[in-house]
Order: structure tokens, then sequence, then C-alpha cells
């Protein structure tokens, strides 16, 4: 072909790229989530592993019943399901009652994911649906923490795991006390900041000696199994990056104003599960926004939300919410962020 003299090549879109198939973005995340969940069992022992089974293999038949109820395909082979057990049992006290792990994980496969049709069409986080249920349900246990690198660890499990259904969760005040014989408070980084004003160190915050949710201590492990899933493409870094900058931004008008009053954003970023969530939650692709832009104000809502609740609402931590709120207003903010198609007329001169 030519014109005027001139030869047209053509080629193919320069666009166009091999784009992963869902299962194996998918499969990529649980890959990512496993040293997390590891360092987690290491931490805890026997009763996380016992945990992690539990929530995985709960969230999985769930899926699979619902599936064939419906007439439909199992989709458990598409490892999303895995995913929301992984990030269930991560976001749980280390000795939650077992039975009450297979009820979140009901609720949150069972409401979070399938009610609204499955995997794609699932308006909020499963997992974290998963959690604010048993948040609601089980207020004692999901605020009962244990001391990690109990000595018996990895030979006996933690009182409360085989709580039976509908009983009061064993005391496991005997326990800590024989496994931490020097003291232990009983509470997280964030919640001895919050209502004692006693602070953690960084060191402890990043590397994950410290008590809370199975797999949100080690901040520093958390961000580089993330950076995988940025290496391999596989996870939208803007959002993660915007949580991050206006939680510390947020953080930091506060700590200026009185520093001994509120903590420093370092603090802030590395205690509770804010970057648990950031990395692993709030970039999840179908309850996030699709626009350039929207991505941005997505993750900043987040980001101030969860600083607003951790500094004036009544409980210590705000990430679950802030995200289970900003995934409500994610079509929103698709919606009014959308670009103008080229060719289009914009929105002031379309009447």
């Amino acid at each position: 072909m030519s014109t005027a003299g001139h030869r047209v090549v053509l080629h193919t879109s320069p666009h166009l790229r091999d784009t992963p198939s869902v299962d194996v973005i998918m499969r990529n995340v649980v890959y990512a989530l496993l040293p997390v969940t590891a360092f987690s069992i290491y931490q805890f022992g026997i009763s996380v592993l016992a945990l992690v089974l539990v929530c995985v293999g709960t969230c999985l038949a769930m899926e699979h019943v619902i599936c064939r109820l419906s007439g439909r395909a199992s989709t458990v082979n598409d490892w999303s399901v895995i995913i929301t057990g992984l990030l269930l049992a991560l976001t749980l006290p280390p000795g939650f009652p077992l039975w009450m792990a297979v009820v979140a994980s009901i609720a949150g496969v069972g409401i979070g994911k399938m009610f609204f049709g499955g995997l794609g069409y699932n308006v909020m986080n499963p997992a974290l649906i998963g959690r604010a249920f048993a948040q609601a349900a089980f207020t004692a246990p999901m605020t009962t923490w244990v001391p990690i690198m109990a000595p018996d660890r990895f030979t006996s499990f933690i009182p409360s795991t085989f709580t039976l259904p509908f009983m009061q969760p064993e005391s496991i005040q005997t326990w800590v006390a024989s496994v931490a014989p020097d003291g232990f408070s009983g509470a997280t980084p964030l919640a001895l900041m919050k209502f004692e004003q006693v602070p953690t160190e960084s060191v402890s915050l990043l590397l994950g000696s410290t008590a809370g949710s199975a797999g949100e201590t080690s901040a520093l492990l958390i961000m580089l199994c993330g950076a995988y899933l940025v290496y391999r493409r596989m996870m939208e870094v803007r959002i993660t990056i915007s949580i991050l900058v206006v939680a510390a931004l947020t953080t930091s008008v506060f700590w200026l104003i009185d520093g001994d009053k509120y903590p420093g954003p370092l603090f802030m970023l590395c205690s509770g599960g804010l970057m648990l969530g950031a990395v692993f939650m709030a970039t999840d692709m179908v309850a996030s926004p699709v626009t350039p832009l929207g991505v941005w104000i997505y993750g900043g809502l987040i980001g101030f939300i969860t600083i607003i609740i951790r500094l004036f609402g009544g409980l210590s931590e705000g990430i679950m919410y802030a995200i289970l709120l900003a995934n409500a207003c994610s079509p929103l903010i698709s919606s009014i962020t959308q670009p103008r198609r080229y060719g289009a007329p914009s929105k002031k001169g379309a009447g």
C-alpha cells in the first residue's frame, strides 16, 4: 500500500499486550500472601495454622456449594476465594475460636461475594465483610490478643481456639501468664497509644514483634510482598501510595499541633492493619475504581478515614471501615472521574 510515492507499513497496535488471566493474577496474590501467612504461623503457632485452614476451607466449600445450588459450574479454580480465606484469617486474632471463623467465612463469601453474583460483581471486599460480621457478632473474641513467640506455640493451641459454639470463649489469662511471665498488656500498639498514651518502637512495628491480628504485625514483610505484585504488574500501586501518603499527611497535621497527644506518621503507617489493608485489600480489582483519577481519590479517602477513626473514633483501628466505605463509594468515584471520550463534546457544551 502506498500514498504519494511513500509506502505505508501496517502493524498491530503498539498498545496491545498479553494480559494475564484472572486465575494467574489471583494465584500470584496467593503467592504474595504466603510469606505473611508463614510468618504469622511462626509467631503464633498452630492456632493460626488451624485458623488459616478453617477459613480457607470454609470459603472454598461455601463458594462451591452456592455455585452448585445455583446451577453454575464451580468457580473455586480461579483462586479468588482462597485469597478471601487467607485475608480473613490474617485479619482475625490468633486465638479466635474456630467455629466463629467458620461463621465469618460463610458471611464473607455468602454475603460479600456470592450474593452479588460471584467474582466480578461483589461491591465490597468479601474478606472484610466477613471480618465486619465477626466484629459485630463476636466483639469480645475480636479484641482478645495474645503474646507472640509463646514457647509451646507449636505443640499446643491457644486455649480459646476450640471454644464450643455459643459458649463463652475460655479465659486465656492463666495461659498468658504462663507463656509471658514478664507481663503482657493484652493490647495492640494502636490501643496502647490511643487509650494509654504508650508508644511502641518503630522497629518493633516494622519487624512484627508486637501483638495484633494474625497477619498485620510486620509492616516491612507486607511491603516486600506487595513489591512482588508491583513487579509482576498485578497490583494497582497508585491506590496503596495514595492511602499511605494521605494517611501520613493527615497524621502529620495533628502530630504537629500536639505531638504529645497524637502519634507520628511512621507509627500510624506501620501499626495495626493499615499496611495489610493498603496492599492487599484496598487494591481489590473488583471493588476499587477503574479510572486514573478515581484510584487516587479512592485511596486518599481510605487513608483519611482510617486516621480520623483512629484518632477520634471509639475504636483504635479504622482501616476495615475505611475500605468498606470507600468500596461503597467506588462506583460513584468511577462515574464522576470518567475521562471524556476522544471527539465527544464536553459536558459544558453538551446541552
